[in-house]
């Protein structure tokens, strides 16, 4: 539970604080540069090319690491095979990379529409290179149950990319979009630095027939991952490609970036879960009460985005201060951007059925299933509505997903979730958002009574929470004396 606790506030923490840049980068880049367009547009690539290089391995580490037959056909030792197997397979991938970029960069630059600055490109290719590399031993350090290491070393990074942007672009004066990427350079380099003692303390074994085992697993949680990751950055992709005002789009998606930004709030926590919740799953696979577990798991997973979802709806009057004042226009897209997020989140909790089962080529079909439906949203809606069409390709795509790998699941492997009380948080949650956006329309309170007559709402939501699932009596420390009472 200590640890749960160390990988869910590590990640939140640092989502937090790296939401200081997105002010430094709207009040220090103006929108009309289209500067944090480029930002938004290169980080998708990014992304994206992260999930092709890691190649599905993060999750096979844990797969193959918590397998207790392979300490007898391996020995006790296994897992650093495991993990010696897999860093093979990611650092042939990145160099192979490597070698692409670089030697063709000028026919990608042209293709991406960074001809004029190709560098761009050559910096976050290392970039993604290291991240790539150091994506295993993070999670190495998960199944080792390393947490505070695992927590200091990404709170490191943030800290120090935090302190160089702040230098750069405060300190300076910078306002380019150079500076973004060569400190992400600088911060990345440094903590592939202090990985070098874990690996040089790691037992490597190179295992052929394991790598073939491991691979049969792994490619279609690639697929499932490259789908995955592509319902989250297409529309950043595909933008300036479909957008009918080539020089108006990296200003437009810079405003999108912006705001979406507001919204990975809700990625935050579904990212908090997942470092938390993925480990737990795969050694809670033993157990006979693991379908009753992975039910009660979803329901308070919902729970507690859909308060974060009304606690950033209602407090928007001040969050909205988050960026800049030039970017606010598309503040609209937040809501739908994080409804998107919570669909992502139960695809995930979903996801666990056809992974335990050895099923995986399931999600992989799930995820192409809301890909294609997310493609197709967005490249025949955005060049008539924008970055709109983005927020509601979104939806479609994780929403498609999440009902096929329901509906499957209940079939090959079914869980009991409490739907009807699910329902009712949903119904809740979508009742109090028309509340809310109504009562500021309808009486135009000032940013005081917005806050006022909002946090009620979520009040009212917190103790519907408590009176039904979460009761004061239940809770560390403070339970003891409303039992007594």
């Amino acid at each position: 539970m200590k640890d749960t606790a160390i990988y869910g506030l590590s990640s939140i923490v640092g989502r937090f604080l790296n939401y200081l840049l997105v002010p430094l980068y709207t009040h220090y880049m103006p929108k009309a540069s289209g500067d944090y367009g480029v930002s938004t547009n290169v980080y998708a690539y990014v992304a994206l090319i992260l999930v092709l290089l890691t190649f599905g391995m993060e999750t096979t580490l844990f797969r193959f690491a918590n397998d207790d037959k392979l300490t007898l056909e391996i020995g006790r030792k296994h897992s650093d095979t495991v993990f010696s197997t897999v860093m093979a397979v990611v650092g042939t991938l990145t160099a192979l990379f490597l070698i692409f970029v670089f030697g063709l960069i000028g026919p990608i630059s042209d293709a991406l529409g960074y001809a004029e600055h190709p560098e761009y490109l050559q910096m976050m290719a290392v970039v993604v290179a290291m991240d790539a590399l150091q994506a295993i031993p993070f999670s190495y350090l998960r199944y080792q149950k390393r947490a505070i290491r695992f927590a200091s070393l990404k709170l490191l990074f943030i800290a120090l990319n935090i302190a160089l942007n702040v230098f750069y672009f405060v300190v300076l004066g910078k306002t380019s979009v150079y500076y973004v990427f060569f400190i992400n350079l600088l911060c990345t380099g440094f903590i592939s630095l202090l990985f070098i003692p874990d690996l040089i303390k790691t037992h490597w074994h190179y295992d052929g027939q394991l790598l073939k085992r491991m691979l049969s697993y792994s490619w279609p949680i690639l697929i499932l991952g490259i789908a995955g990751i592509l319902n989250q950055v297409a529309d950043k992709i595909i933008f300036p490609l479909v957008y009918p005002d080539q020089a108006q789009a990296n200003v437009e998606l810079g405003i999108y970036g912006s705001c979406v930004k507001i919204a990975m709030i809700m990625a935050m926590i579904t990212q908090a879960f997942r470092y938390a919740y993925e480990p737990i799953v795969f050694a809670k696979s033993k157990d006979a009460d693991k379908t009753e577990y992975y039910a009660s798991a979803m329901k308070y997973f919902l729970i507690f985005t859909l308060l974060a979802f009304l606690c950033v709806v209602g407090w928007m009057p001040l969050l909205q201060y988050i960026i800049g004042e030039e970017y606010r226009e598309g503040l609209g897209v937040v809501p739908i951007v994080m409804a998107a997020e919570i669909m992502m989140g139960v695809y995930f909790n979903l996801s666990f059925w056809y992974k335990l089962i050895d099923k995986t080529i399931y999600g992989a079909w799930f995820s192409l299933a809301g890909c294609a439906v997310l493609f197709a949203v967005n490249i025949l809606l955005i060049p008539k509505y924008g970055y709109w069409a983005c927020a509601w390709g979104g939806v479609a795509g994780y929403g498609t997903a999440m009902v096929l790998s329901y509906i499957v699941g209940q079939k090959k492997n079914p869980i009991p979730y409490p739907m009807q009380s699910i329902a009712s948080y949903v119904l809740m949650t979508i009742i109090l958002t028309v509340m809310m956006n109504w009562s500021s329309d309808r009486f135009g309170f000032g940013i005081v009574g917005q806050l006022v007559c909002n946090t009620v709402c979520i009040l009212f939501f917190v103790s519907y929470i408590l009176h039904n699932d979460l009761p004061l009596s239940s809770l560390p420390i403070i339970g003891k004396k409303f039992k007594k009472s």
